[in-house]
């Protein structure tokens, strides 16, 4: 971008804050909630459940600063809501004096939540996957898909640690581990931005900590917890992601709400981290101030709070930043100089998103092909142009479906296995380590958990049709050949289960055949959604697959578990295919508001497993889910566990193809999971004494640890040596290793580097992640792995509330999870204590086979 268009730009916002009315500021303060039209039309006001929002027409002479969800409101065709929009943004910048269109938003959390858009896993898989660069790939796929059709903000992603699984909006999450969370949401957000679309980090900060996993319920936390846990992943990606917006979260930590917490939101996020983008409310959550929080006393005194502390922008539609806030300012009680704060970053945006160029044209690349064909952007009024139109915008394309296929393997997580996994062959057959072709080398900062790569070419299973029993070729199969055609596999399996029929088994809480498609039944789903039924017919055409539900998710009937059992009796080998299913507010056992009592299996489930379990036939269980669950029995008595979290459109084909061995298994734990239901709140990330004890009737150790996952082939770790055991507080660690794969078959570990602190001036937690890197290699291959560990990355919150390294011991664990170390090394800094800032290194440097990546 040339420096003239820079100075142009910056010359126009000044231009425009200058030449404003109080009236004509606040309006690019706030935002219309408005669902595209169906027929192309402009977009409606969107009759939410809070109050009567304003019309567009009463709006429109002071102008508008956002359009909230025009795509995720209502399903409406790509392509005629493309339209839509732009006839609605011509209309807005027709309209106002400044002819400034508003900045449209949307949701994007697992996909681009549109009717048709494609549908990925959540970030709970993104956080299974320990592979950065395949999310910001995904993130740059979606944000491309955003744009071309006129939204220019994603509210994504989720930067939420778990603290609580019982926290229904687990599945929103990356992870129980700060460090992992960082760096696979500073990838999501390179990819967005990268795309032209604004990413927005949520929810700033300490939402998923509420008491007892509740939604929007108060925090109780300390300021160490806070800054050691909760804010890393934030300042990683406000320094490496160039992120330009964040949300603010709902809740309060020791009685300050984030929206009027003025030290988070201006002191840390623009002061201290640099932060130069906009903080925008979290839906209704300034009038929050003054309905839950009982802060304000009227919405006058809740918007002055929340732009005062550095709330910029209203969502998602006007309200408290409206007349309140006009009133507000008109008599003193708000500087007109903190509403040109929030104007300019506002504005600023605007500009670099192109919205205020002088040839800023409403009609997206999308459609700019038929403008064209139509005689320009008239001609797309005409009622048969529109009709044309129909159809032409395709949002989940098949590259967008490679990546979801891709990122949903590398997400399967098998948690135990006695052999009886693969299914699908004789150990002989070579599968693709992650199921399909990477080539990528070691890297490192946000990206570090990505490494090299290899394998061979894989083709997923195919659909099939759902009427049993099913075997054999099917009617309507797509050309994607079952890939387990030929091996040796189970004569007949039972899939047994509420999650094996459901073909929203795989979408989380933000998809939008969940989150806006129930409420619109008779609408197809746009998308093509394989049960795991149909998957499974596809990935075994020689075998037999009976099906029975045996349960619902949730519901406490018992009847059909006689005849899950009985097919189960009859069969080779049993699918337990079990979870949760997505919702909203309670209409679902996963989701936003949708928190759980304990970590049991939902309804009768766990009767269902037991039963399965007692048949005599072996039992694979498949969870399909949002969080992780106790298992009980199973734990030990299941012939295979594997774990996928809300795996997407093409879940059920990557989890048919690790059960039958076309994919090699290569996920890993972002979550622990528990032995008990009961057992919570409760992570890997903690001091000594929240471990089992002699004084506690409580055993809260997991029954699968963080970062666990196994593999179809086998992985020695030798030949530690350490090159730099000593170093200063401002120095360097270095050590190296050798990893063989052993086995016959290729396999991706995910070598992860844990730092315990033995003895620290506060107390610490006993090991925590600081570092990761996947390395895949064929049967009998070996690489060495070398590791330069900054001292930065040993500092912590001290006793005083600055982050410093201090001197002493440590050590570098290097393991295939957090319970299982392979190598350790013994290291000491010395020197003075010395305090670090946030422009501290955050990333260790890995180097694979001799490749190094960018210091």
């Amino acid at each position: 971008m040339s420096e003239a268009l820079l100075a142009r730009r910056a010359a126009r916002v000044a231009e425009l804050i200058a030449a404003m009315t109080v009236e004509e500021k606040l309006a690019q303060l706030y935002g219309l909630w408005a669902g595209a039209s169906s027929d192309g039309a402009e977009v409606a006001p969107h009759q939410h459940e809070m109050e009567r929002p304003p019309t567009l027409d009463e709006l429109l002479p002071t102008g508008l600063g956002q359009l909230t969800r025009p795509f995720g409101t209502a399903p409406v065709d790509p392509a005629l809501g493309a339209l839509s929009l732009a006839r609605t943004q011509a209309l807005i910048a027709s309209r106002n004096r400044f002819g400034v269109p508003a900045l449209a938003h949307d949701e994007c959390l697992a996909g681009f939540a549109a009717w048709g858009a494609t549908a990925y896993p959540v970030p709970l898989s993104w956080g299974a996957s320990f592979d950065p660069e395949l999310v910001r790939e995904m993130a740059e796929s979606i944000g491309r898909d955003m744009r071309s059709v006129g939204v220019h903000q994603g509210l994504a992603p989720v930067l939420d640690v778990v603290r609580d699984a019982r926290w229904g909006r687990v599945e929103e999450t990356i992870g129980e581990d700060p460090y992992l969370v960082g760096v696979i949401a500073t990838a999501y957000v390179r990819g967005l931005e990268s795309a032209g679309v604004v990413a927005t980090l949520k929810h700033f900060a300490g939402y998923s900590a509420s008491r007892a996993g509740r939604n929007l319920a108060p925090v109780s936390m300390g300021a160490r917890e806070r800054a050691d846990v909760v804010l890393p992943p934030f300042e990683m990606a406000v320094r490496e992601g160039g992120v330009r917006s964040v949300m603010h979260a709902y809740t309060d930590t020791d009685g300050v709400p984030s929206a009027a917490d003025g030290e988070l939101l201006t002191g840390l996020l623009r002061d201290e981290w640099g932060f130069e983008g906009t903080v925008v409310a979290d839906y209704f959550g300034v009038e929050f101030l003054r309905t839950l929080h009982a802060v304000a006393a009227d919405d006058g005194q809740a918007a002055a709070t929340a732009l005062t502390a550095g709330v910029d922008v209203e969502l998602p539609t006007v309200k408290t930043f409206g007349a309140p806030l006009r009133e507000a300012v008109e008599a003193g009680r708000v500087p007109e100089e903190t509403v040109d704060r929030a104007l300019r970053r506002v504005l600023t945006q605007k500009a670099e998103l192109g919205l205020l160029d002088e040839d800023w044209s409403p009609v997206p690349q999308a459609l700019a092909g038929a403008a064209n064909a139509e005689g320009g952007a008239g001609g797309l009024a005409d009622p048969a142009a529109v009709e044309r139109l129909r159809g032409t915008v395709d949002l989940d394309t098949p590259a967008n479906q490679d990546i979801a296929g891709r990122l949903a393997e590398e997400a399967v997580v098998l948690l135990s296995n006695d052999g009886t996994l693969p299914l699908g062959d004789d150990g002989r057959a070579a599968p693709s380590a992650a199921g399909r072709p990477r080539t990528e080398a070691a890297v490192v900062g946000a990206e570090a958990c990505a490494g090299a790569a290899s394998g061979a070419t894989n083709v997923p299973g195919q659909s099939a049709a759902a009427e049993p029993p099913l075997g054999g070729p099917q009617a309507g199969q797509s050309s994607r050949e079952g890939a387990a055609a030929g091996h040796r596999a189970p004569r007949r399996i039972a899939v047994v289960g509420p999650q094996a029929g459901s073909p929203t088994a795989v979408l989380g809480c933000y998809s939008f055949p969940v989150h806006i498609g129930e409420q619109h039944p008779d609408m197809p789903f746009g998308i093509e959604l394989p049960t795991l039924r149909e998957a499974l017919a596809a990935e075994f055409p020689g075998s037999e697959i009976v099906a029975a539900e045996g349960c619902g998710i949730d519901t406490p009937d018992t009847d059909g578990i006689a005849g899950a059992v009985a097919a189960a009796r009859d069969a080779d080998v049993v699918i337990a295919a079990l979870g949760d299913r997505a919702g909203l507010f309670g209409r679902g056992t996963s989701g936003e508001g949708c928190d759980a009592p304990d970590l049991a299996l939902p309804g009768v489930q766990q009767r269902l497993l037991d039963a399965l379990l007692d048949s005599g036939t072996p039992v694979v269980t498949a969870l399909i889910a949002g969080r992780p669950y106790a298992l009980g029995r199973a734990v030990d008595e299941a012939a295979a566990i594997v774990q996928t979290f809300f795996p997407g459109q093409e879940g059920t084909r990557a989890l048919a193809g690790v059960l039958s061995g076309r994919v090699a298994p290569s996920g890993r734990l972002p979550v622990s999971v528990p032995r008990l239901p009961g057992a919570q709140p409760s992570t890997y990330l903690a001091a000594p004494l929240a471990a089992r004890s002699t004084v506690s009737s409580i055993d809260p150790t997991p029954a699968y640890p963080f970062g666990h996952g196994l593999t179809y082939t086998h992985f020695t770790w030798s030949d530690l040596s350490v090159s730099t055991a000593r170093a200063s507080t401002g120095g360097e660690l270095g050590l190296a290793f050798t990893i063989r794969n052993t086995g016959g078959r290729p396999g991706t570990e995910v070598v992860q580097l844990y730092l315990h602190d033995p003895v620290a001036s506060v107390v610490r937690p006993v090991q925590r992640l600081v570092g990761c890197v996947r390395v895949t290699l064929a049967p009998d291959e070996q690489t060495r792995v070398g590791v330069a560990v900054p001292a930065d990355l040993a500092s912590f919150t001290g006793s005083d509330g600055r982050r410093i390294v201090e001197p002493g011991a440590l050590q570098l664990r290097l393991g295939a999870s957090s319970g299982d170390v392979r190598l350790s090394a013994d290291a000491e800094l010395y020197g003075p204590v010395r305090q670090v800032d946030h422009t501290r290194a955050l990333h260790p440097r890995f180097t694979v086979g001799g490749t190094a990546g960018p210091a």
